[in-house]
C-alpha cells in the first residue's frame, strides 16, 4: 500500500508544471496582444517625428492644429494663426495631417 504523503508529492509536482505553463501562455499572450504592438506605435511616432519639416500641417495633443515653422533640437514651432507661433516638444505632436508641398 502507498502512503497519503508519496502519492500527494507526484500530483504536486503535475500540478505545479501545469501552473508554471499556464502562467508562461499568458505572459506570452499580453507580450503580443499588448507590449508589441504598443512598441510598434511607438517607434512609428518616433519616425513621424523625425520625419517633421517646415510646412507640414500637424496636430497637438491639445487638438490644436498648426504649421511647422520651425525646428530646433526637441521643440517644433507652430503657426497657428496670423501672427500667432508657438514653441511646443516634438513629443506633443500627434499626427501630420498634410505633408507640406516643398520637395
Amino acid at each position: 500500500m502507498m502512503s497519503p504523503g508519496a502519492g500527494g508529492e507526484g500530483g504536486a509536482g503535475g500540478s505545479l508544471g501545469i501552473y508554471v505553463l499556464m502562467w508562461g501562455i499568458i505572459l506570452a499572450i499580453f507580450y503580443f496582444l499588448v507590449i508589441r504592438p504598443q512598441k510598434r506605435k511607438q517607434e512609428k511616432a518616433g519616425q513621424m517625428i523625425e520625419a517633421l519639416k517646415r510646412g507640414d500641417r500637424v496636430l497637438t495633443m491639445s487638438g490644436i492644429y498648426g504649421s511647422v515653422v520651425g525646428i530646433k533640437d526637441n521643440v517644433v514651432v507652430l503657426k497657428i494663426a496670423d501672427s500667432v507661433k508657438v514653441e511646443m516638444a516634438k513629443s506633443a505632436i500627434t499626427q501630420v495631417v498634410e505633408k507640406s508641398r516643398e520637395a
